[in-house]
């Protein structure tokens, strides 16, 4: 947890937004190369990488949410009730459901080889690909409420970023700022970062109280 609150703003950003760029544009150049050159085959085994940069992004996103949630909670004063259970389990809905998705998409990565002339895969094997399309049914709904998830994931790092710092409770307007920066993370970890830095390195809100304990 501390390493995600101690990381440099540049290193989150590398993590975040530099990494899955790079390879968006390795994605690019070799889905062009295989277009050219005609073999559509090389185009999907570039997309069975695609799985494991998704687990690298959220991990490193969802990580360094739930650091700033909990990890902060020391620095909020005791005044100020924070609904951190219900931040833990919408925190951890969207983690499922993306997982899920995941683990569909390599499935679907893994049948792809019905464009091979020998006829292997999923479809070569006579799977109606309608039959694929069912879950989604179920799909939508939880994709749906695995975006309002985020959006509150994105609420609630905001309003104890901002009320570690300003000691008080605060309303949205206070901290519609921060929630916008947080959400666009590639510019906004840039400004959100270095605050959170300084808020780890200040003393905590029960040192003062353990010193005077100790005279």
């Amino acid at each position: 947890m501390n390493r995600f609150l101690q990381a440099r703003h540049w290193q989150l950003f590398v993590l975040m937004f530099g990494l899955p760029f790079i390879f968006y544009i390795f994605m690019m150049v070799s889905i062009f190369s295989a277009a050219t050159s005609g073999n559509a085959v090389n185009v999907f085994g570039v997309f069975k990488f695609f799985p494991i940069l998704m687990l690298l992004v959220i991990g490193v996103q969802f990580g360094w949410f739930w650091s700033v949630a909990v990890g902060l909670q020391p620095k909020v004063p005791e005044i100020v009730k924070m609904k951190i259970k219900r931040f833990k389990v919408f925190f951890f809905i969207p983690l499922v459901y993306m997982a899920l998705m995941i683990g569909l998409m390599c499935f679907l990565l893994s049948s792809v080889d019905f464009l091979n002339p020998q006829g292997s895969g999923l479809f070569a094997a006579g799977v109606n690909p309608a039959a694929i399309l069912v879950p989604f049914a179920v799909i939508i709904p939880l994709h749906l409420f695995s975006i309002f998830c985020i959006f509150y994931c994105l609420y609630f790092v905001a309003k104890t970023l901002k009320t570690a710092e300003v000691q008080k409770e605060v309303e949205f307007s206070d901290f519609a700022a921060e929630f916008f920066l947080i959400w666009f993370y590639p510019i906004g970890i840039w400004f959100i970062q270095p605050r959170i830095n300084k808020l780890i390195q200040e003393p905590s809100l029960d040192a003062p109280d353990e010193k005077n304990s100790g005279n």
